[in-house]
């Protein structure tokens, strides 16, 4: 096996579905966890506190790490990422939800129009 020359990017996307039974405790750690971003400029922290406060979803969202998540993964740099949280209807009985099925909106044919492993 021999070593690439040039870097191998991948993406890696995860979409993942959370039911939230506490609020204020989402919202609280998310406001502590801006409070104590001290890098972070007052004008940003202003919105992502009035966000997080107004919004559950955002609250999630400024709790997630991506790079806390891969940060300890060998031989990998993670280089950039982008996250989001928004609040969904969920029903886990219906076909729509059946995470084993392939988007249909994405494209998984490689470029002589064959499947690939996704």
């Amino acid at each position: 096996m021999s070593t690439p020359e040039t870097s191998r990017f991948v993406r890696l996307r995860v979409e993942l579905v959370l039911e939230i039974d506490d609020e204020d405790a989402v919202t609280g750690a998310a406001l502590r966890r801006i409070a104590d971003d001290g890098g972070m400029p007052d004008e940003e922290r202003a919105h992502a506190e009035s966000a997080a406060a107004e919004d559950t979803a955002e609250a999630l969202a400024q709790l997630v790490d991506p790079f806390a998540l891969l940060g300890e993964v060998p031989g990998v740099e993670l280089l950039q990422a982008s996250w989001s949280g928004e609040e969904i209807d969920y029903d886990p009985d219906s076909p729509e939800w059946d995470l084993d099925e392939d988007d249909d909106d994405e494209p998984y044919d490689d470029e002589d129009g064959e499947g690939r492993a996704g």
